[in-house]
């Protein structure tokens, strides 16, 4: 399984008339320069912290008015459900800095963080988060199972949290897990990987950093557990430039992300864990990164299916628009911005 340096992508992203993978998109409009990913990188962390901090004011200010208690780290305690709706929207806000950063700093249409087609192509997604649902729940399943220092996980002193306490739980899980998952996304395979790819032409170069600070950022944990995020981000990362966009890394991560706080959630205490995937012990990382391993498998086959399907063995499906009769040379960076448009959706 290897990359080629530059690997078939849809040609409907232009730079100077040839055609662009998703890892060298930071080229797309011809106004990259080397400075604009370090700039980009620190206005993205900057601005999050920002919005972070105006999240974090604005729910202590609610409440403390409310009357809600303090927690030992003497922030307000709204309960399981709230508080973990305010850790999920810490991390959802991630989307529109990346967005907003990508067409202010990097000087190219926001949509183009998204895939090749400057857009999430949402049918790919629900495709995608179709594959997910049943590897994941298989996964998952099989880790219930699993004895871990002598005890299987599913069986230990669980108590259910009552139907009146998990629908609402529920509820609000599957409205913000699909954003902090792809808020993750948009930032590790999104813009690290499209900024590293800005500078370098080799898709490794690109992969590898991304996924070593997607692990890192999760905690050290386990080694096995970091070495499952590692995993994780590194195969992740090979989809977004195989296939062209993220569609593929959100819709896994969504859904793993999902059913782990749903499961979580049933449980008197379960969303009160702050466990992350990197401290699995080995049983239960091996199991993940064979789900990752298959899932990612499973879509690389679709991939090349798809592209048989269209005429281009091994490669992607091109959109409406091709080379044909593009513009080349001064006037294809206007042309690109005209086929990319400004979706961001």
């Amino acid at each position: 399984m290897s990359f080629s340096t530059t690997p078939p992508v849809p040609t409907g992203v232009l730079s100077t008339g040839h055609p662009l993978p998703y890892h060298r998109l930071a080229h797309v409009t011809g106004r990259h320069r080397w400075w604009r990913p370090l700039v980009g990188t620190v206005t993205v962390i900057g601005t999050w912290l920002l919005l972070f901090m105006v999240v974090y004011f604005v729910s202590y200010g609610v409440g403390t008015a409310k009357g809600y208690p303090e927690d030992s780290d003497e922030a307000i305690d709204f309960g399981p459900t709230l508080n973990t709706a305010l850790d999920l929207t810490y991390l959802a806000v991630l989307i529109p800095v990346v967005l907003l950063v990508v067409r202010w700093v990097g000087r190219r249409p926001a949509g183009t963080v998204s895939s090749v087609q400057g857009r999430l192509r949402l049918r790919r997604l629900g495709q995608y988060v179709l594959l997910a649902l049943p590897l994941v729940a298989a996964g998952m399943g099989a880790m219930l199972l699993v004895p871990v220092d002598g005890e299987v996980t599913g069986t230990g002193s669980e108590v259910w949290v009552g139907l009146d306490r998990y629908l609402p739980a529920l509820a609000m899980l599957i409205v913000l897990v699909p954003l902090q998952a792809a808020a993750e996304e948009y930032a590790f395979r999104g813009w690290l990987l499209q900024a590293v790819g800005g500078l370098f032409r080799s898709p490794w170069i690109a992969v590898l950093p991304q996924a070593v600070l997607f692990a890192a950022a999760h905690g050290w944990g386990t080694p096995e557990g970091f070495a499952d995020m590692v995993v994780f981000g590194v195969l992740a990362g090979w989809l977004t430039v195989r296939t062209g966009g993220l569609e593929a890394a959100i819709a896994l991560h969504a859904v793993n992300n999902l059913m782990s706080f749903a499961l979580s959630a049933a449980f008197v205490g379960g969303l009160d864990s702050d466990e992350t995937a990197a401290d699995l012990p080995w049983q239960l990382a091996a199991i993940d990164i064979t789900v990752i391993v298959v899932f990612t498998a499973v879509v690389l086959w679709l991939d090349r299916r798809r592209a048989r399907s269209l005429g281009a063995p091994d490669a992607h499906p091109v959109p409406e628009g091709d080379l044909e009769g593009a513009p080349q040379g001064a006037g294809a960076s206007q042309h690109a911005q005209r086929v990319v448009g400004s979706t961001t959706s």
